[in-house]
């Protein structure tokens, strides 16, 4: 649900003060959680390596390659392109996890794919030929495949903790960015009134930083570890049905039987992928 929000601040700010804001708001609220002991955050003496690797993958890289990516390709580029992140995670799990994907799972997850580019092309297919653009939305798979692999490898950490040096580096780089460019652009001063002056761009950073950067982050976090990297990747073509729907009931965009192909499709997918062997 979350381009739904995104898509309303772009309308107010640029994207570099979006994912300030919103890994700012999201990294003092679980600081708060944690000095309320609501959480638990056990860092003192750990060696954060790990954790750092994880963090430069997902949220730095991933949110730098899709946030240029995208305003260097078509709409339907995008979908295609970031669609890939389940086969590229098979991938990553295979190479560095020495995980191979058992067949119903690789099945399960390529028609899941098909049903994500029927459902991008249904909407209507068209080309920018950007190898830049190309080139960022791949750094965006490559990463959060890569995100995932390492997410799983740090099992010495609670999630909790991971998705607090998530936070922390994303406030960190994002806000340096933010302010870097607001500068440059003499906007300091409404970069910093953003969310006093504006109710729809408060409302939008409260949802993706609340919602998706820290509950959102913590459940793929726990999702990993629980049922592992390569059934969590099947998951991944759902997100294409939520934003479909959501479109379709919030904005009240059309829905093209294609779309209802595509979406049966990416469910049968993630079905057949989760299916025991049984």
């Amino acid at each position: 649900m979350s381009y739904l929000f995104i898509k309303q601040a772009s309308n107010i700010a640029s994207p570099f003060a979006i994912l300030g804001w919103r890994y700012l708001l999201a990294f003092a609220v679980m600081s708060l959680l944690a000095v309320c002991r609501i959480i638990r955050i056990r860092l003192r003496g750990k060696n954060l390596k790990p954790l750092l690797l994880v963090a430069l993958f997902c949220p730095v890289l991933y949110f730098i390659g899709e946030t240029f990516g995208v305003s260097k390709t078509t709409s339907s580029e995008t979908g295609v392109i970031i669609a890939c992140i389940p086969v590229a995670t098979l991938a990553a799990s295979s190479l560095i996890l020495k995980k191979r994907p058992a067949k119903g799972q690789t099945a399960g997850i390529l028609i899941t794919l098909a049903g994500v580019l029927i459902t991008v092309f249904a909407a209507g297919a068209s080309a920018s030929f950007s190898m830049i653009g190309y080139a960022l939305l791949s750094l965006a798979v490559i990463s959060y495949a890569l995100y995932c692999v390492f997410v799983a490898r740090v099992t010495e950490y609670t999630g909790m903790e991971i998705t607090y040096v998530m936070l922390a580096a994303g406030a960190i780089v994002f806000i340096l960015f933010a302010v870097t460019e607001a500068c440059l652009d003499h906007s300091f001063s409404r970069l910093i009134s953003l969310p006093f002056r504006d109710t729809g761009f408060l409302i939008a950073i409260l949802y993706v930083g609340i919602g998706c950067s820290i509950m959102a982050f913590f459940l793929s976090n726990v999702a990993i570890r629980k049922i592992g990297v390569n059934r969590m990747a099947s998951f991944a073509g759902l997100s294409t049905v939520i934003s479909i729907l959501a479109g379709v009931i919030f904005l009240h965009e059309a829905f093209t039987p294609w779309q209802i192909v595509g979406a049966v499709v990416i469910l049968v997918g993630v079905y057949i992928a989760n299916l025991s062997r049984s």
